[in-house]
């Protein structure tokens, strides 16, 4: 674990995120297991964005930029089956 500046904060839980904690935080400090949670989601969420921008980047292909596409590839393959 890094050593980093801590703050005390107080957040109110439902009881079964409570029980997980206690029940998955072995020897370790119920705090640390929360941090190490919470790290795991801010992780999720961040490639979750990454996967709808990129899924946004990729299907903003135009069909004229299809065709040219297309169109490429179609002059490939005569290309290469002239030799």
């Amino acid at each position: 674990m890094s050593k980093t500046t801590r703050i005390a904060k107080c957040f109110t839980i439902e009881r079964e995120i409570s029980d997980y904690i206690v029940n998955t935080k072995g020897e370790r400090p119920a705090s640390q297991r929360v941090n190490e949670l919470l790290r795991r989601a801010m992780l999720e969420e961040q490639y979750e964005r990454l996967e709808r921008e990129a899924a946004s980047f990729f299907s903003d292909i135009g069909k004229a930029e299809r065709r040219e596409t297309r169109a490429l590839q179609r002059a490939s393959l005569r290309s290469l089956t002239r030799h």
